[in-house]
């Protein structure tokens, strides 16, 4: 039972959402949370992807929690509302201001959590751009609150499809932006680091393997 999606027509986005990362990439990889995690949570990330919230969908998904996810793009599909999708546009403040108003209200009666791409921009990497003052704003006004700093990083090199990578930091309580600037830089170097040397990941969810697996002949070889 998805913890992410409402009704059928959740199921029927949710479904859109998992055949995406299966079709696009060669594999999903995590390092999930070193420590079990109990709503509220805000799972704070880069955004230096197109597929993060999707990357993001599998994560809350895997952890059985619910989350909400703010989207600038929400009025071209409003059926993300059925996965935890708010508006958030980047050209109308009042409507920010009430979506922030009702994730407070959402996370400290329902407890749900949030993930939120706190650069506010979908840029390319490598660098992290400040993380914005909401972040700030539903830290403070949400009871219990634990913050993960959460790195996502693409590769498109050994394989015939993109690999993506998704970290989960060391949960804490909230201090700063500045703070927590910092720890989502280092989550993110720390993240390459490892991909780097060829440490090995779980599969968070299996995407599509290259030509020459899908189509080896090998199989069929007299042994």
């Amino acid at each position: 039972m998805s913890t992410q999606t409402v009704g059928l027509t959740g199921w029927f986005v949710g479904g859109m959402i998992r055949r995406s990362i299966r079709t696009r990439l060669r594999n999903l990889y995590w390092s999930p949370p070193k420590e079990d995690l109990s709503a509220p949570v805000i799972f704070y990330c880069n955004h230096h992807g197109w597929q993060d919230g999707y990357v993001m969908f599998h994560v809350v998904e895997k952890l059985k929690l619910k989350a909400l996810d703010w989207i600038q793009e929400f009025d071209t599909f409003p059926l993300f509302s059925k996965v935890g999708g708010m508006r958030y546009p980047a050209d109308d403040p009042t409507g920010r201001a009430q979506t922030i108003r009702r994730t407070i209200r959402l996370m400290n009666q329902n407890k749900w959590s949030l993930m939120i791409f706190a650069e506010g921009v979908l840029h390319r990497p490598p660098s992290i751009w400040p993380l914005g003052k909401a972040l700030q704003i539903v830290a403070q006004k949400v009871d219990g609150i634990t913050m993960v700093p959460t790195a996502i990083y693409y590769e498109h090199s050994l394989h015939e499809r993109p690999e993506a990578w998704v970290s989960c930091g060391a949960a804490h309580s909230f201090e700063s932006v500045d703070d927590c600037q910092v720890r989502l830089e280092s989550e993110l170097t720390s993240l390459r680091d490892r991909i780097s040397n060829d440490e090995e990941f779980p599969i968070l969810a299996r995407g599509t393997g290259d030509v020459n697996e899908r189509m080896s002949l090998k199989r069929f070889a007299k042994k």
